[in-house]
């Protein structure tokens, strides 16, 4: 079983602040991540200024001096939740230092420019730019691997999104599957589809997992992927649009493990006794016995024989090539058969 990356998804549930960014680096560390991921975006190069907020945003934000406020536009709220370029630096920097892997997920041409610049060891596509063709190719442009979730897309949006990269120098593609709902409901995970991408594309696969709780990434490890990405955040009560679909400090140290346990679960696609358990097999398994005396030419018959642990003696598989011969010694009830 290949390792599993854990992707610790930041996001924006920094709230603009670059002191509770490095918290959430810190944590992510102590919980086991391999990357720390955040979002560079430039808010009047993402959206419009009439553009709404999503509907997931509106209800996850809770009253105060903001919302619950509707008539927020959703490049206020970016503009609130937006880190500079400079604050990359430093948190990359911090990162590094740290001894975690750092990533962060551009949503505009002038933050994919920005972030090539810092090096990062591959790009997260996000599910909202699957269709955005100039997006797709500056990524694919720079050679680096790309990991793309697949939100709200159709098989064909993603093929096609695919053949985009592929066409312009992306070589090595993971695809996860994603729902952009955010908390996700369990009956739209859809982990099956998965397999079926792996099938279509012949590539890696993982999930991007925006459900509440633990339950949805474990079985996506079980069934194969290889890149887990989760929101967290240091405390789900805290305003934001993604803090309530995010685990909680803790829960995170729990994923991982959990994670980690099943990387070892899996093992290979070879059936063999595994080294735990050999020494078991002789007082667990069964050897044919005497069921009662048996005397030394006797028959042995299925009423002077039957099968009991320990296992140290003849195989109960060899039954039917012992019933009807003779015994060559004498046997009390109980002794292992030794023919």
């Amino acid at each position: 079983m290949e390792r599993i990356c854990v992707i610790a998804e930041a996001g924006v549930n920094h709230n603009g602040s670059i002191l509770l960014a490095k918290k959430m680096i810190d944590t992510a560390v102590t919980a086991g991540a391999d990357y720390i991921k955040f979002q560079t975006f430039i808010p009047k190069n993402m959206v419009s200024s009439g553009a709404k907020k999503a509907e997931y945003q509106i209800k996850a934000e809770r009253k105060s001096e903001h919302e619950n406020n509707q008539e927020e536009s959703q490049l206020e709220m970016l503009n609130r939740l937006s880190l500079t370029f400079d604050d990359f630096i430093e948190l990359k920097k911090y990162a590094t230092g740290k001894g975690i892997g750092f990533l962060s997920t551009p949503f505009d041409l002038e933050s994919i420019e920005f972030l090539k610049t810092l090096d990062l060891d591959f790009w997260k596509l996000p599910s909202g730019e699957i269709t955005n063709l100039p997006y797709l190719e500056a990524l694919a442009n720079t050679g680096k691997p790309i990991v793309m979730s697949t939100g709200m897309c159709s098989m064909e949006e993603v093929e096609a999104a695919y053949q985009i990269l592929k066409e312009n120098g992306a070589k090595k593609i993971t695809i996860l599957q994603c729902n952009t709902e955010y908390p996700t409901p369990y009956s739209d995970v859809n982990l099956r589809a998965m397999k079926t991408m792996a099938d279509r594309f012949h590539c890696p696969v993982g999930y991007s997992d925006h459900t509440q709780g633990l339950a949805m990434s474990i079985a996506a490890a079980a069934l194969g992927a290889i890149i887990i990405e989760k929101h967290f955040t240091l405390d789900r009560t805290m305003e934001g649009p993604d803090h309530r679909a995010s685990l909680e400090p803790e829960e995170l140290e729990d994923l991982i493990l959990a994670l980690r346990q099943v990387e070892l679960g899996l093992g290979s696609e070879v059936k063999k006794p595994s080294p735990s358990e050999v020494n078991n097999r002789i007082a667990a398994r069964k050897s044919i016995v005497a069921a009662k005396d048996i005397n030394k030419n006797g028959v042995f018959t299925v009423d002077n024989l039957t099968t009991k642990r320990p296992g140290s003696g003849l195989s109960p598989m060899k039954w039917y090539e012992l019933l009807g011969t003779c015994a060559t010694k004498d046997y009390k009830m109980d002794d292992l058969i030794d023919e």
